[in-house]
């Protein structure tokens, strides 16, 4: 098999000459050395900062105004190579990455540094051993008196001052009083000793003390105290209600003890005692959500005011209203019912009873204002709402059912169900 060559120029008379290629490491040579690529000068102050050669579009690099090679564009200590992201350039007119930038020219001393990357062993350029942090002492140059820091009376700058009740206290002396635990502006509370304190302290030491009065686990001690002590010093407490009576009329409509403003529950514009405040029938004890206000001038939970006031017969109520009418019926109250009392004046009551309504208990239509009793269908007394309602020519209102049947129109196909095909 004829071997391949490739045709090269002579090196002195210029005559060209065959040259075999030869294999190396799997790639065809022709068995010449590649000679190093030298780069060519460029003149001072024009060419790459760091190997002073001419920089090309293809391979330019851009940092301080100047254009570096790509090889060239590295960290000038630990030789990383940089981007736009991670390239600092430092005041010796060179680049470095952000690690070695902050060793070399960022600030020193505890509490400096980004990531573990910063603390480390490597030797600074100012010495082989890492910062030393020594104990600060604030006290060292004193201020005037009233003018420095109130704890240790030191000189406060401002990089390490902390503002409390208009005064400059170090950061360092900036703690509770009692406890010693390092204070911010949330928890630090300024005490009428002149003296910061945490909250518990404070609390402790200023705050009210006896029966009901606390802040946590943290209040509840004895601090040394006998049994005897602290019960001589726990305020009094008398749990029956009626013990200072009211004027008539004005306490509580349950018991008729004076009712106070640390006790008071207000319904029906009267004051009750919380105590007090339960329901008549079940005594469940009530607030503001569930307290209804019965016609007998009491207070009662939803379910026995149904019982009692409510609506009844078959559909009405939950299961406990359900009872039966063979044994004597229930206490009733004539002033729920709309139909007593006087009248109001023609066309300004409701239309089906007459009587006026109140806001409490209207119920609008086209035809006027309702009580919420008399809103039902005239037919079939069905109970309405803004949903069903239907304002019949008469006057009335009617649900669906019965204003089809008497106002909708006749006749095969028309009607609302069996119901409405009539031979009207």
């Amino acid at each position: 098999m004829e071997r391949p060559f490739v045709w090269l120029c002579g090196a002195g008379d210029g005559s060209p000459y065959l040259l075999p290629l030869r294999r190396r490491n799997g790639v065809r040579t022709n068995g010449a050395c590649l000679e190093p690529r030298v780069i060519a000068k460029a003149p001072p102050g024009q060419g790459c900062p760091r190997c002073g050669g001419y920089v090309y579009a293809a391979e330019q690099m851009l940092a301080r105004g100047k254009a570096w090679h790509k090889e060239c564009f590295k960290c000038g200590d630990c030789l990383k190579r940089l981007d736009s992201t991670n390239c600092c350039e430092g005041p010796d007119k060179d680049i470095y990455c952000k690690v070695c930038y902050g060793k070399k020219f960022g600030p020193k001393g505890y509490g400096y540094g980004k990531g573990a990357g910063v603390l480390q062993s490597d030797p600074y350029a100012n010495g082989d051993h890492a910062p030393r942090t020594t104990v600060i002492d604030t006290a060292a140059i004193m201020a005037p008196p009233g003018k420095g820091c109130p704890r240790c009376g030191g000189v406060v700058y401002a990089a390490e001052q902390v503002l409390a009740k208009g005064r400059e206290w170090h950061r360092k002396c900036f703690k509770c009083r009692d406890c010693t635990k390092t204070l911010d502006s949330i928890i630090a509370c300024d005490g009428p000793d002149s003296d910061v304190y945490c909250k518990t302290c404070y609390g402790k030491k200023w705050g009210p003390h006896g029966y009901g009065f606390a802040c946590g686990s943290g209040f509840l001690q004895t601090d040394g105290l006998t049994e005897d002590e602290i019960s001589a010093n726990r305020p009094f407490y008398n749990p029956d209600t009626t013990s200072i009576k009211a004027p008539k009329g004005q306490g509580c409509p349950r018991c008729g003890g004076m009712v106070f403003a640390a006790e008071q529950q207000l319904a029906k514009g009267t004051m009750w005692h919380k105590k007090c405040f339960n329901c008549a029938e079940c005594h469940r004890p009530l607030d503001s959500m569930l307290a209804c206000d019965g016609p007998d001038k009491e207070i009662h939970c939803r379910s026995c005011y149904a019982k009692l006031f409510g609506p009844k017969g078959f559909g009405y109520g939950h299961a406990p209203t359900l009872v039966s009418t063979d044994a004597e019926p229930a206490t009733t109250y004539t002033e729920q019912l709309p139909f007593t009392g006087a009248k109001a004046a023609k066309g300004k009551g409701c239309p089906r009873c007459g009587f006026p309504v109140y806001a409490a208990e209207q119920m609008n239509s086209k035809n006027g204002t309702w009580h919420k009793r008399c809103f039902s269908c005239a037919d079939c007394h069905r109970s309405l709402d803004s949903t069903n309602l239907n304002d019949g020519p008469n006057g009335e209102i009617y649900c669906r059912g019965c204003y089809g049947r008497n106002f909708g129109p006749k006749g095969v196909g028309f009607g609302l169900g069996a119901g409405t095909l009539t031979m009207a």
